[in-house]
């Protein structure tokens, strides 16, 4: 069985930038909704890594429950309610590719704004290290195109419609000033230059 991982924060560490009341309702009723069906869908078989059911599903339920389950713990863990900064490393992969963290945050903020309906925005690598700003539709994650991810924000409404109504780009301008975590990417960026795996979905049990 997966599990629902716990929030590597309190509820309120996140805020103001993010309530409490939203990750009561983001974790606990629509995370953990997909950690459930997943687990029905599955009928206790045992499946290997979250990674390797992504993978593996074609289009359909269980795609969407596992995909939905790995990019909503990874977005947890991309946040930090301590200010972090980009490492060295990845500050010069940034400054060659962006021209500079300001604009990486022009062009994240712009491709989470412009994507049409429910998805996710994200920062990747490729295994040269190469980096890219990507956005995916609902369930879709940089599992299924051979990327790292090296941050990402939800932008499904649930994420924020709680706090910021409709205005998402107040919403991702806030993550990206004041929670992204650049502690996480930093290992990431290593993890795809070194083509291992990175952060993974805990085990199942």
């Amino acid at each position: 069985m997966y599990k629902l991982p716990d929030l590597p924060y309190a509820y309120d560490a996140l805020e103001p930038t993010i309530s409490a009341n939203t990750l009561h309702f983001h974790h606990d009723k629509h995370h953990a909704a997909y950690v459930t069906a997943l687990n029905g869908l599955l009928n206790g078989d045992d499946q290997g890594s979250l990674e390797s059911v992504i993978k593996a599903a074609g289009p359909g339920k269980v795609f969407n429950n596992a995909a939905q389950a790995w990019n909503h713990a990874f977005f947890w863990d991309g946040m930090s309610p301590t200010k972090t900064a980009p490492g060295a490393d990845l500050a010069a992969a940034i400054d060659a590719t962006f021209g500079g963290l300001d604009q990486l945050k022009e062009k994240f903020v712009a491709e989470g704004v412009g994507h049409f309906g429910s998805g996710w925005v994200w920062l990747v690598s490729d295994a040269s290290g190469a980096l890219k700003i990507i956005s995916t539709h609902d369930a879709d994650s940089p599992v299924t195109h051979g990327l790292t991810a090296l941050l990402v924000c939800d932008v499904w409404e649930h994420a924020y419609y709680l706090d910021y109504q409709n205005l998402r780009k107040a919403f991702l301008e806030a993550f990206f000033d004041k929670l992204a975590n650049w502690t996480l990417a930093d290992s990431q960026y290593a993890a795809a230059k070194a083509g291992a795996q990175g952060w993974a979905y805990p085990a199942p049990e």
